[in-house]
């Protein structure tokens, strides 16, 4: 507790002296890239649900404030990448992207870019952009949730099957954070172990929903947790967003044969869609395996970005690329 009273008040002194304004102006800095890293924009309270990954618009919005009252250059990440390793970045390089594709992405993040002129890079799994419908494991996540702190009797639903693909007995206790991810994991693990299509889990999360007594089409007539339509892609590419690789199915097989299945796959939906090159890549989740790497390199992946905090500078392996993100404030 001590050391961490310490580090509070060095910093605050650090700021109160102005060295995080010359850190920002010195020579390291420049030679450095900041690649911002962020996710879900919430359509209506999905910030609650998933705090980490979701932010409101108008946090969204002081982001932006701060990086236009800061004086950060803002670049598309391409021109940054190559910028950095030709040691001609300009001073508080930035590069902004998010993750996934989301409808959110469209219906909230978009219109904020646009307003401050920003370049904005997405990188999209593009299976749900064919399939568009909610993501299952996420939609049944934010389903208990909504139901959180209640006792779940499970009765009309076992007529039809319900009770035979749901792996509830008489109830759903969702009074507690643990209780809910149990459930969770519970239902996740059917779909994994009757290996349902995606139709099939729609269904299954369709069920859910009335056995939880949650407004399913509501849901999706409002595209909670959905993927930006190939249209929606196609526009937004047309308007000068960037969208880049984050594999199909947002996973990243260790077989080497289904790994690259993901790249191209991802690749001849994206250039499809939008007319460019994807060449740079995110990590699904995070997950990185060392074998990934020359994988990569042998798509043609020119980078790929991680979810290790820091900052790129021109010795850091271009596929090894450092973020930060949305939690942590903008220097």
């Amino acid at each position: 507790m001590m050391l961490k009273n310490v580090k509070r008040t060095s910093l605050q002194m650090c700021k109160n002296l102005g060295l995080f304004h010359l850190s920002q102006q010195s020579q390291w800095r420049k030679r450095r890239l900041l690649i911002l890293c962020y996710h879900g924009v919430s359509l209506e309270d999905e910030h609650e649900w998933n705090p980490p990954l979701y932010m409101k618009p108008s946090d969204l919005e002081v982001r932006f404030e701060m990086l236009k009252q800061g004086g950060y250059a803002v670049l598309p990440l391409g021109e940054a990448i190559n910028r950095l390793y030709a040691n001609d970045l300009p001073e508080r390089s930035v590069a902004i992207t998010f993750d996934d594709g989301d409808y959110d992405f469209y219906k909230q993040a978009y219109p904020l870019l646009k307003a401050y002129d920003l370049p904005a890079t997405v990188y999209i799994s593009t299976y749900y952009c064919d399939f568009n419908k909610p993501v299952f494991d996420l939609i049944c996540s934010y389903m208990l949730w909504k139901k959180r702190g209640t006792l779940i009797e499970v009765k009309s639903e076992a007529s039809n099957g319900t009770r035979g693909l749901l792996p509830f007995n008489q109830t759903i206790d969702l009074r507690t954070d643990d209780n809910r991810q149990r459930a969770l994991k519970r239902i996740i693990g059917v779909a994994e172990r009757q290996k349902l299509s995606a139709e099939e889990k729609d269904l299954l999360a369709q069920k859910l929903a009335r056995v939880l007594g949650v407004n399913y089409d509501e849901l999706r007539r409002k595209r909670i947790l959905h993927l930006m339509t190939p249209d929606e892609v196609a526009e937004l590419s047309s308007a000068g967003i960037d969208f880049q690789l984050h594999t199909h199915r947002h996973r990243s097989p260790l077989d080497e044969q289904l790994f690259e299945r993901e790249i191209r796959d991802n690749r001849v939906r994206i250039e499809e869609m939008t007319k460019h090159q994807a060449i740079h890549f995110c990590y699904p989740n995070g997950v990185l395996a060392r074998q990934f790497l020359p994988w990569l390199s042998k798509e043609n992946v020119v980078s790929a970005t991680t979810c290790e905090p820091g900052l790129a500078s021109p010795q850091t392996s271009a596929l090894l690329l450092p973020s930060r993100s949305r939690r942590a404030s903008t220097d």
